[in-house]
């Protein structure tokens, strides 16, 4: 059964196709990979689904809802949360606070929310970080820092970007080993990674654009032999 299920998405700015005739589709339950070159489109997908930039054109369905053009925070409380590249916590404020703040979405009793994010801080292996700053955390917790807050909206589906950029390689096993267990706790996700390898190793389909198009859906082994993924991506020296 499909979760997601996107159609024709389109966006131009100006005379650049940024996604052009987008389809494919998520099922409950399982990771998504999103792959390509830089400037293929993957982090603009991301602004259409949860509603930061608004499409021109297609379908997007959410467990059979129509979201097309919505704002984010209704994207976000009708079950779909997002990670960002970038990180952005609130430096100044504690992890504890930080989660918090997500969690208000759902929970507006603050000794309820201070609860339930304490569950998801355990979850992420923070536990022992809640009283710290977020400035105080290294580049690895930052982003188990950034799935906390995205989990603390209660997401059916995340759209995840990038969580494996930028740390070190001791790092990467960890997060790897994190975003399983979210799928295990129930978490549909789809995830934009340039590290291949990881990619072919969590997905159980795999979603490939280039120059804002799909050239190619499937699974994993079938993603792998594609010559135009090949020659887009995969046969590339550097893709970071």
């Amino acid at each position: 059964m499909s979760l997601l299920k996107v159609e024709g998405l389109s966006k131009a700015f100006g005379g650049i196709h940024a996604n052009e005739d987008i389809s494919f589709e998520i099922g409950q339950g399982e990771i998504l990979g999103i792959i390509g070159p830089n400037g293929a489109g993957k982090s603009t997908l991301f602004d259409l689904i949860t509603g930061y930039t608004r499409p021109d054109r297609g379908s997007i369905r959410f467990d059979g809802q129509n979201i097309f053009g919505l704002k984010p925070d209704r994207v976000s409380r009708l079950g779909i949360g997002r990670t960002f590249q970038k990180l952005k916590p609130f430096t100044d404020l504690t992890l504890l606070e930080n989660v918090m703040i997500g969690a208000f979405a759902h929970e507006p009793d603050i000794r309820h929310a201070r609860d339930k994010a304490l569950e998801i801080i355990d979850f992420v292996d923070l536990i022992e970080k809640r009283h710290h700053f977020a400035r105080e955390l290294s580049t690895g917790q930052r982003k188990r820092l950034e799935l906390a807050r995205a989990m603390a909206t209660e997401p059916r589906l995340l759209l995840m970007d990038e969580v494996t950029g930028g740390v070190d390689q001791k790092t990467i096993p960890g997060l790897v080993a994190l975003i399983r267990k979210m799928k295990d706790a129930g978490v549909t996700i789809a995830t934009i990674e340039h590290n291949i390898n990881i990619i072919m190793e969590i997905s159980d389909h795999i979603l490939a654009l280039d120059q804002g198009q799909r050239i190619a859906f499937g699974k994993p082994e079938d993603i792998q032999n594609d010559q135009r993924v090949i020659d887009a991506y995969l046969g590339t020296v550097d893709v970071a």
